[in-house]
């Protein structure tokens, strides 16, 4: 079993099937990171907005 390790290793870093389902692991996170953050800074833009017309009234 010990002898086979090396060659278990090599197979694992030279094979690029897994490779593809990683890279779109990550770009769906940093999307999902980008989208969270830009709804947070438009969410806060419209809160204020909406405060000016809120106090215009009174």
């Amino acid at each position: 079993m010990l002898a086979d390790l090396p060659f278990v290793i090599r197979t694992l870093v030279n094979s690029r099937r897994g490779a593809s389902s990683t890279e779109y692991a990550l770009v769906a996170a940093l999307i999902s990171i980008a989208a969270i953050t830009a709804m947070g800074v438009v969410g806060q833009d419209i809160q204020n907005k909406l405060g000016i017309v809120a106090n215009g009234f009174n």
